[in-house]
């Protein structure tokens, strides 16, 4: 068993993915990780590729989220720490693993978090570049705004990390500003 890297992650997700949209939301959550690793001083790369890989059984079985994820990681012999955390982002969902650790608290937090700053980033003419915490936090209050991000799920999250949810709102908006161009989240152009 070896220790997800992000070329190996990317290498996967391209076997079992097509949907362009999966693959930004993947790129999403992995550059959110990435922030929550450096937060915690763990490994940012690592990270980055479990976060990557979250939604590796998503595209082929979306009414069975998470179900089907050991079978299509066994061939690649990814360590069971790493398979776990991937099943505890789905925690009271779709999976009955309790996220335990800093990783697996924070890709349970993260997952939903980053579709309502993706989604508040995409209204602005400067995409996420200029995004402050505060703004997200207004649409985060706002239950009618990407509806579908579960709120509760974010909030349980943070209160698991023992963070404010402030305080991950702006750890995932600096993590993701990097990946503005591969987000679809760069200035727009005029």
């Amino acid at each position: 068993m070896s220790k997800l890297t992000l070329e190996k992650a990317k290498e996967i997700l391209a076997a079992t993915t097509t949907e362009a949209h999966l693959f930004v939301h993947a790129q999403a959550v992995s550059a959110a990780m990435g922030a929550m690793a450096a937060y915690f001083g763990q490994d940012v790369q690592h990270w980055q590729a479990i976060g990557w890989l979250h939604d590796v059984d998503y595209e082929k079985y979306p009414e069975e989220h998470l179900q089907h994820t050991e079978e299509l990681l066994a061939p690649y012999e990814i360590d069971a720490g790493d398979v776990r955390a991937i099943l505890a982002h789905g925690w009271g969902h779709c999976t009955d693993t309790e996220p335990l650790t800093p990783l697996e608290k924070s890709l349970f937090t993260v997952d939903e978090l980053t579709g309502i700053i993706h989604a508040a980033a995409r209204m602005r003419p400067l995409g996420i570049t200029d995004l402050e915490a505060r703004s997200a936090m207004k649409k985060f209050k706002d239950k009618k705004f990407a509806a579908k991000c579960d709120r509760a799920v974010i909030l349980k999250g943070a209160e698991l990390l023992g963070l404010p949810i402030e305080q991950v709102m702006e750890l995932c908006i600096e993590g993701m500003k990097p990946f503005a161009a591969e987000l679809g989240l760069a200035p727009k152009e005029v």
